[in-house]
């Protein structure tokens, strides 16, 4: 295994939800990226962020190791869930709530309903 590999093996197993992104939460650099912290960030999800722009190791390293082409990728207890488009959806039909929930990772339920309402 690689160092790069290893690094984001070890990133995914010691955080419960992860994404790596264009950017930080704070401060994101890209559209979609901005989108997906956006949804977590209003959500009350604690997550972890990891800016590929930073490491071009992680950033090739992060599609390699998921078999996924792009990014941002979000990770909860280990296991990728997927790019923009799927959190997006996922948000939107409520099995994003059921994904935290099932997986003990704490979010405000009333800020995911306002997101349906507000793109309902």
């Amino acid at each position: 295994m690689t160092d790069t590999n290893a690094q984001i093996k070890d990133t995914i197993s010691s955080n419960d939800v992860v994404l790596f992104m264009k950017g930080t939460k704070e401060m994101p650099q890209c559209g979609f990226s901005s989108r997906v912290a956006g949804v977590l960030n209003y959500m009350g999800v604690d997550f972890s962020d990891v800016n590929v722009l930073a490491d071009e190791g992680i950033r090739q390293g992060i599609k390699d190791f998921s078999d996924w082409p792009t990014i941002p990728q979000l990770y909860v207890k280990g296991e990728f869930v997927g790019g923009c488009d799927i959190i997006t959806e996922m948000t939107l039909s409520g099995e994003l709530d059921t994904l935290l929930e099932e997986n003990g990772v704490t979010f405000d339920k009333d800020a995911a309903d306002k997101i349906r309402e507000a793109n309902g």
